[in-house]
């Protein structure tokens, strides 16, 4: 997986972002161990306010501030304290990071909420969110994309050597599309915001990064195309909630260039299949679209279907593990 250059731009397998407990250095072994060469920058959303990925992605932002209600994350005049708390946890996850990284050289994973996640999830002073308000939605935008700017910097500056990926996570893009994201009272809806309009801070946003971008939703009906057309290198989603609807889509993201990063291990507590099991339905697809099972290795980044915060310690471990030997298998019988 490899750049025209030569340059390491994806590894075989990669987590999606959150996992459990709150010890961010247990949390860098996890992620850097199960993925020598494909670590990520693990979430702990189980620390409370700040560390949940609204607030850590708040955390970052630009000249706006937020607190914490009882309805969720809230405009401030000033930073306070969750949003210091959420600054001061994501400096303890890069040092953690940092720590187990020295001498890495490759790629790796960083996460952040998109634009229209973070605006239907985000509220203006009077409660309802930034989503219903055009104006709030673009300075929002402007801030998540200056914000992402300095964080990456100093992710590089860290991990000198890393190929830095950005992932943007959007679970409620289609939500917000379809119009289907309720206002605070939950009576009515928020009016679907036009596709050109969502496209266009998109791309503002994957502008910011010269690397490669990914945009992750574990929702039904990704809208794939429109995310190509903003610009990404990838595309992560539950594996399991694709339709036959979907499959053109993926098979021309496939011919494009587009990676696929398919959540095929369960994010929640049950038996594994074997790791050859795990990605039959991948094979099954590549078979279908009449892609060449050649390519399956480069094609594909195998993941969890969504975060491991819900699961158990024991259970997220052996999950990043059997992502890492389901993507062996796929590269050693790819049909």
């Amino acid at each position: 997986m490899n750049d025209t250059d030569g340059t390491k731009l994806w590894g075989p397998a990669t987590g999606v972002g959150s996992l459990p407990g709150g010890d961010a250095r247990e949390a860098a072994r996890a992620a850097t161990g199960s993925f020598e060469d494909f670590p990520f920058l693990a979430e702990l959303p189980a620390r409370g306010p700040g560390a949940d990925m609204t607030g850590r992605t708040i955390g970052m932002l630009v000249d706006l501030y937020a607190h914490v209600e009882p309805s969720g994350w809230r405009i401030s005049d000033r930073p306070g304290r969750d949003t210091k708390r959420a600054r001061s946890w994501m400096g303890e996850d890069l040092d953690a990071l940092e720590e187990f990284t020295q001498g890495y050289e490759g790629p790796l994973k960083v996460q952040a909420v998109g634009p229209w996640t973070l605006a239907a999830a985000l509220e203006l002073r009077g409660g309802e969110a930034a989503l219903g308000d055009a104006g709030a939605c673009r300075d929002l935008v402007g801030s998540l994309a200056e914000g992402l700017h300095g964080h990456l910097a100093e992710v590089r500056k860290r991990i000198p050597g890393a190929r830095v990926v950005l992932q943007l996570d959007e679970p409620s893009l289609t939500a917000v599309l379809r119009g289907h994201v309720r206002t605070a009272s939950g009576y009515r809806t928020y009016r679907a915001v036009d596709r050109q309009v969502v496209e266009s801070a998109l791309r503002e946003v994957i502008a910011v990064h010269d690397g490669p971008v990914v945009v992750h939703s574990c929702a039904p009906d990704v809208p794939f195309a429109l995310l190509r057309r903003a610009g990404v290198g990838g595309l992560s989603f539950d594996f399991g909630l694709l339709t036959e609807r979907d499959e053109e889509m993926i098979g021309e993201a496939v011919e494009g260039g587009t990676k696929l990063f398919a959540g095929v291990v369960p994010s929640a507590d049950g038996p594994l299949s074997d790791p050859g099991g795990s990605v039959m339905g991948v094979r099954t697809l590549w078979r279908r679209l009449g892609l060449n099972p050649g390519t399956l290795a480069e094609s594909v980044v195998i993941t969890p279907t969504c975060g491991l915060a819900g699961a158990s310690p024991a259970y997220a471990r052996a999950a990043l593990a059997h992502c890492a030997r389901a993507a062996r298998s796929l590269a050693d019988n790819p049909e």
